[in-house]
């Protein structure tokens, strides 16, 4: 009998089913980097709104009411939500300052929440 050369047809299903497997998980792992990424610059552009309404609120030494204040911005050509209210703290000079960021006030969560003091003069 004749030794045979090459691979037999079970051989080359196998190894297309072995590529194929892995093409799949590659694939997987890119969508899953890219959503991850979108994600991320939501956080930071969230993050950066946040910190320049902080800062807007301090230079202007607007005293943060109880109550929640919000406003629609538009900010890396997005709409944003934000909104933001004081709270008491043990010191009645200082009140607590929280803002959040939303991409829609429909929205159940905030992309990002900050905290921050401010003390009256």
């Amino acid at each position: 009998m004749k030794a045979q050369n090459g691979m037999t047809l079970l051989e080359v299903m196998v190894a297309l089913v072995v590529f194929a497997l892995a093409g799949i998980a590659l694939m997987q792992t890119m969508v899953q980097q890219a959503s991850g990424i979108g994600r991320m610059e939501e956080k930071v552009l969230a993050g950066w709104l946040a910190d320049n309404h902080l800062v807007q609120l301090h230079l202007e030494k607007v005293w943060p009411e109880k109550k929640w204040s919000e406003k629609t911005v538009n900010f890396a050509g997005t709409e944003w939500y934000l909104r933001w209210r004081g709270l008491d703290s043990e010191i009645p000079q200082q009140r607590a300052l929280d803002i959040e960021v939303r991409r829609s006030k429909e929205d159940e969560s905030a992309v990002v929440s900050l905290r921050s003091f401010m003390v009256r003069e």
